[in-house]
């Protein structure tokens, strides 16, 4: 008779063709892969070295060109043309400058569904969980032989369940709840294993916002991440993918947030997490909202709802890089845009460029930036010698107008607003 599983250990039974439970080691097939431009240039040449001809499924192979994106420089401009001739010569999925951050790509464009084994050579493909699917980042050379196969070997994560309870205040969002989360399990404690998310938050929660949580499972050493289906809708079919009664836990954390305050990740760690209000005053010079963590449309809205009629500080520039060129013509057409874009915001290219720290927007010595985005490592954003602070798009909105760190005022959840001021929708 077989044993009860989590929701991982059901997907990669269905994936290995037999039932697996934690510890065990199996053979998977996958339902997808995806590489960025700084990836798939190693994985490519892998693939060629391993005798590599023809990827095993065109539509099911992606490569994104975001991380530097547009070319900084001629290496970069020659590593875009590699990736670009071997699609031609594979037929393979491109999205190429500008179209988006390959994680919302691969979300919005539906090459994962409910129940999919899908692997990207980028640690934040652990995203895809929001999807009630199993994602995990790989390195090139590993992603190079599932070019080849569409088969991985893979151990079976042992699973930390989180039941997150209670009802979120207006003004608090995923984004505080998950570094809230980082602070209790560290940036090491949940090294290879599957945090499952569950509960009446969690419930409510957008597509967006579960992104949000499943993005930065990472930060905390998961194998993956992953949303029970509950409260989960989408625009096609779907069968969900349950845990069963009396699966084994390596841990159950329940939380009741309903008093939980905004969160704020003081450098250099994404774990070095506090209550926000603590680091009210902390002059700012540079406020970012992109990256595949917080630049969705829910985002942008926030953000414009707190600076509609207001003015970016003096001294501060504030860069915002929509997670996809969908979300920014979204953003124009609801007139979101353009009320950022009047309290002086400036919109840059789609892609990862300011938060990997490649270009776009490298922060001076001595500068403190306060960014929706997931790590603040030192030099996570190009310069070892400047301060990063991660928060919600409601504070990054907050302190953007007042030039330095700040909380937002006055946020209600009633009537229109709120699905854009809370994950409660």
């Amino acid at each position: 008779m077989k044993k009860p599983q989590t929701i991982t250990e059901k997907i990669l039974s269905a994936h290995a063709g037999k039932a697996v439970y934690a510890d065990e080691l199996t053979i998977v097939k996958v339902d997808g892969i995806m590489a960025s431009d700084t990836t798939a240039p190693m994985a490519i040449k892998a693939f060629r070295e391993m005798g590599g001809q023809r990827v095993f499924n065109k539509e099911k192979t992606i490569m994104v060109i975001d991380h530097a994106s547009p070319a900084p420089n001629e290496r970069i401009g020659n590593l875009h043309k590699f990736m670009r001739e071997f699609v031609n010569e594979q037929d393979c999925v491109l999205y190429d400058v500008g179209e988006g951050i390959c994680h919302q790509l691969v979300v919005e464009n539906a090459h994962v569904k409910p129940g999919d084994l899908f692997i990207g050579a980028d640690s934040h493909t652990v995203t895809y969980g929001c999807l009630n699917a199993f994602a995990t980042g790989v390195g090139s050379t590993d992603l190079a032989g599932v070019m080849l196969t569409g088969k991985i070997w893979l151990k079976v994560p042992r699973t930390i369940k989180f039941v997150l309870n209670g009802r979120l205040k207006a003004g608090v969002s995923a984004k505080d709840v998950i570094l809230f989360l980082a602070k209790h399990l560290t940036i090491e404690g949940a090294t290879y294993q599957a945090i499952e998310f569950e509960g009446p938050i969690v419930e409510r929660m957008t597509l967006s916002s579960r992104m949000t949580m499943c993005n930065m499972v990472i930060e905390m050493g998961a194998k993956n991440g992953i949303c029970h289906p509950a409260g989960l809708h989408l625009p096609y079919d779907w069968t969900p993918i349950l845990p069963d009664e009396g699966a084994v836990y390596e841990r159950v954390i329940e939380f009741d947030l309903s008093d939980l305050k905004p969160q704020l990740a003081f450098p250099n760690s994404p774990d070095n997490v506090h209550d926000a209000e603590k680091a009210v005053g902390t002059p700012i010079q540079f406020a970012f909202m992109g990256s595949c963590t917080n630049a969705r449309l829910e985002d942008l809205q926030i953000a414009a709802t707190i600076m509609k009629g207001k003015k970016v500080a003096k001294n501060v520039r504030f860069l915002v890089a929509p997670a996809s060129n969908k979300v920014f013509m979204d953003a124009l057409a609801d007139g979101t845009a353009q009320v950022l874009m009047e309290a002086g915001a400036k919109f840059i290219t789609s892609g990862c460029g300011p938060c990997v720290g490649s270009h776009l927007g490298v922060p001076g010595d001595g500068e403190t930036v306060i960014s929706s985005t997931n790590r603040n490592f030192r030099g996570r954003m190009g310069n070892p010698n400047s301060e990063v602070y991660l928060g919600s798009p409601a504070v990054v909105a907050a302190s953007a107008l007042e030039g330095f760190i700040a909380l937002p005022e006055g946020l209600s959840v009633d009537g229109a607003a709120r699905a854009v001021l809370s994950v409660e929708c």
